[in-house]
């Protein structure tokens, strides 16, 4: 359990150290305790586990100020917990479920308990997130999402992925992104 602590440290401290999060940003969490734990995903769900991440979580929280959302399992079609805060601020839509570790995951489960008004929602459009054991946040963030390549690639013996997201370049080959390249007078 150390070493799953010295490593989901070394991502937290990556994703702080990268920038890339900013106050209000929605960050979606998927994991799999079981595969943390070296098992096939679903079958060995552990709190002990999901302790462990909760709390690197919340160390992620309080120095990027963004607001987190645990996906659930595929029992629960994915559905996330997030804070009735969270819900309200970004307009979000409430189901009624209450997840359990055998039906929600371990890790949703936990974060149910400890988060101070937790509620669950169907869907969101987070600006980022990681994927620990292989669970696809994917249909949870916005477009376009890009592949974040963090160092630490695995917790425990589950491969971690993150991703976040950049608003759409539109407009074609004439098209301008940043300001700095941005033309003089415009042409007739």
């Amino acid at each position: 359990m150390e070493q799953l602590k010295q490593q989901l440290s070394a991502i937290t401290d990556e994703w702080v150290e990268a920038g890339y999060l900013t106050e209000g940003n929605l960050f979606v969490v998927g994991c799999s305790t079981s595969e943390i734990a070296g098992e096939r995903i679903g079958t060995s769900g552990s709190e002990e586990i999901a302790a462990i991440l909760f709390d690197q979580m919340k160390k992620l929280q309080l120095k990027t100020d963004v607001q987190l959302a645990f996906q659930c399992c595929e029992h629960l079609n994915r559905a996330l917990v997030v804070e009735k805060q969270t819900m309200e601020r970004y307009r979000l839509e409430q189901v009624s479920v209450i997840p359990v570790p055998k039906a929600g995951g371990s890790m949703a489960s936990f974060a149910y308990k400890q988060f101070a008004d937790p509620v669950v929602v169907e869907s969101i459009q987070a600006d980022a997130g990681i994927d620990i054991g292989e669970t696809m946040i994917g249909m949870h963030l916005k477009h376009v999402a890009v592949p974040v390549r963090l160092r630490q690639r695995y917790a425990g013996h589950a491969r971690v992925n993150a991703a976040r997201t950049r608003p759409k370049l539109i407009g074609g080959q004439r098209a301008v992104y940043t300001r700095d390249k941005m033309p003089g007078p415009a042409c007739d």
